[in-house]
């Protein structure tokens, strides 16, 4: 595609007339919700939409409602010109660069209650966070009416609750999840990474280390609360100062305490410095 294909669309309207375009001429469509300041993991899920859809939407919104009070709302990369030339060469068909007032306009006083697997992890240290997520992406697949939407897994739990808010509300959208993209040295991607400090960006790969290591043992046979015990020590010994470290059935996340309970995730949570670090592991089935 020429760099002068990639549309652009700033409210709802728009984008709905492009949309109907492409419905019209008979077009798979997918989306790629984003909060912007992109790297190779959402260009991944650009990747992985073109290759099962005839035309791609990607959606840049910061969204207010997923940061707590004491989070980094105001200084959230914001890298637009960069992000455009990504997804110029990644043959991104249209970007959707909505206002605040787009998403929430003046009254707005709806959001999505999550619970399922949105319960524990991410929402003991972030409350509020996936009221946020799930009622923002709500908003986007309803504006953007596409097939399928694309979500990365290193944002598992997310990953998990869109999933199940889409599937509750009779949403007509496949939810697809794409593999976390990482750093040769295991380091997931994250647009956060730009935070780490030197020394910090040194330490970081010990979290994937730990997961991969537990996750290793436990399909080895090792009981699951022995292997996330030492995986926790590890990471703590690392330098990180650890929110979780848990064992969940991989499609519920509901905590287990044997790998015969069902497919198991490793997820965790941990500050490095000033960044504060997710990533996740799936136990290979013995």
């Amino acid at each position: 595609m020429k760099a002068e294909g990639l549309k652009r669309a700033s409210t709802p309207a728009s984008l709905r007339r492009q949309v109907r375009e492409w419905r019209a001429a008979g077009e798979r469509i997918a989306l790629v919700p984003t909060m912007g300041a992109l790297h190779a993991g959402h260009i991944a899920l650009v990747r992985a939409a073109r290759r099962r859809a005839s035309r791609v939407m990607v959606s840049i919104f910061v969204n207010p409602t997923q940061f707590g009070p004491n989070e980094d709302l105001s200084r959230y990369p914001r890298t637009l010109a960069d992000d455009l030339a990504k997804l110029r060469a990644a043959r991104a068909d249209l970007v959707y660069l909505p206002a605040v007032a787009d998403i929430y306009p003046e009254g707005f006083s709806t959001s999505v209650t999550v619970a399922g697997p949105a319960l524990g992890l991410e929402t003991d240290f972030r409350p509020t966070h996936f009221a946020g997520v799930a009622t923002v992406v709500a908003k986007l697949l309803v504006q953007a009416a596409p097939d399928l939407a694309f979500f990365g897994e290193k944002d598992y739990q997310q990953l998990k609750v869109v999933t199940r808010m889409s599937r509750d509300l009779d949403l007509p959208v496949n939810i697809v999840g794409v593999p976390t993209v990482r750093e040769p040295d295991g380091l997931a991607l994250s647009s956060r990474n730009v935070y780490l400090s030197v020394d910090d960006r040194r330490t970081a790969p010990a979290l994937y280390r730990a997961l991969t290591e537990a996750a290793s043992a436990i399909a080895g046979g090792e009981a699951v609360e022995s292997a996330v015990g030492r995986a926790r020590t590890l990471v703590t010994q690392a330098g990180f100062v650890l929110d979780y470290l848990e064992a969940c059935h991989a499609e519920t996340l509901a905590p287990i305490a044997s790998a015969s309970e069902g497919p198991v995730r490793l997820l965790v949570a941990a500050r490095i410095g000033s960044t504060r670090l997710i990533d996740n592991v799936g136990v290979p089935a013995r």
